[in-house]
């Protein structure tokens, strides 16, 4: 191979395995050049260092193997020193909300994980599709279908890849009610139940004011409705639903408790609930020829169930945080599709803008295709 031959070869090498690489000496093939190699373990930076972020992603970051915590977003400056000495971060992937688009020129960094405020989630993804970096988002994915949209075009323009962080489609219990959903082994799907809630005692919080995306069908309903999505393997086609609250002085605003009826094409139905005012944690399906149940069916661990032949549905990981990442860092890594892409986001926010018209109308609505 000549010299000019040889160099444009590796230049569309580097072009065509961008984003995720790392170069290593191989003087077999090419002596005195540099060959990349896929990277096998990304850098990830989370953007927000709240609850979920402090208590959970944080530390299965230190669970995965092939994801590490090399970055973070803040605009709490005094948080920084303390999240330094325990994980061991630079001064140089240190960033604010302001200077998140540096990140474009750093190799420390190949994932920003936006772990913000529900309103936020659409200009921040954004910021970072900006960058160059891959997209990991915690759900619900947006407000709006629109703003849903723009993320997922954003990343598309950038050649980047989008994932929302649906954790239990990557739980093992969860991925058995997904598959029987297609192979049916009880027979037609006739109707779901599905609940997720619990008793927020707050009176101040971000989840109760509207225009930071707050309410119970945006933070708890997504997993209900995308139980009942995945459960029935279809799209719904109507919705009727309606709002309840027992302490209107704080959830006036919001939804503090929602109720919503899907209808689905094949002539299945779900009924769900969710709620900050509750307790509820239920997946069951009954089928015409039994049935089977999770309870509960998205809590961070203890995931279980039951069928009507007596089988058991108590698969374990370690960590769900932990293995979501793995799973989307090896989708990064392999350049393969992602388990739970923008595009299923999208689904559930279309749903949801339906549920708040049926719930503000008292009518059935019909919902469009995405």
């Amino acid at each position: 191979m000549d010299t000019i031959n040889r160099r444009g070869f590796i230049k569309k090498g580097v072009a065509a395995t961008a984003g995720s690489l790392f170069y290593t000496s191989n003087a077999c093939a090419f002596p005195g050049f540099l060959i990349p190699q896929r990277k096998q373990v990304l850098g990830v930076a989370l953007v927000g260092l709240g609850y979920y972020s402090t208590d959970l992603l944080a530390p299965a970051l230190q669970q995965t193997k092939h994801c590490r915590l090399t970055g973070i977003v803040t605009g709490s400056p005094e948080k920084i020193p303390v999240w330094q000495r325990k994980y061991g971060i630079a001064d140089k992937n240190v960033y604010n909300y302001q200077t998140m688009s540096d990140i474009a020129n750093n190799p420390d960094i190949d994932v920003i994980y936006i772990v913000l405020p529900t309103g936020l989630h659409s200009e921040y993804a954004i910021k970072a599709a900006h960058t160059g970096k891959h997209v990991w988002c915690e759900k619900p994915m947006a407000r709006t279908v629109a703003e849903c949209t723009a993320m997922i075009e954003a990343c598309r323009s950038n050649k980047v890849k989008l994932s929302i962080g649906y954790r239990m489609q990557h739980e093992p219990n969860t991925q058995t009610i997904i598959e029987w959903a297609k192979t049916k082994p009880y027979g037609k799907i006739l109707t779901v139940k599905a609940e997720a809630g619990y008793y927020d005692g707050r009176s101040n919080h971000w989840k109760q004011k509207k225009a930071m995306g707050g309410g119970a069908m945006y933070d708890m309903g997504v997993y209900p409705l995308n139980a009942a999505r995945y459960s029935i393997g279809e799209e719904p086609v109507a919705v009727t639903a309606r709002h309840e609250t027992n302490r209107p002085e704080i959830y006036h605003e919001v939804d503090e408790t929602t109720y919503f009826s899907l209808e689905f094409p094949g002539g299945a139905r779900a009924n769900c609930a969710t709620s900050f005012g509750k307790g509820m944690n239920e997946l069951r399906i009954d089928c015409e020829k039994g049935w089977y149940e999770l309870q509960p069916f998205q809590s961070y661990s203890g995931i279980r169930g039951r069928t009507s032949d007596g089988k058991a549905l108590n698969k374990t990981i370690p960590n769900q945080q932990a293995h979501q990442m793995d799973n989307d860092a090896l989708s990064i890594i392999n350049d393969k599709p992602m388990l739970v892409p923008g595009e299923e986001g999208l689904r559930d926010i279309r749903v949801v803008e339906a549920v708040y018209k049926a719930a503000s109308t008292g009518e059935k609505i019909t919902i469009g295709k995405t």
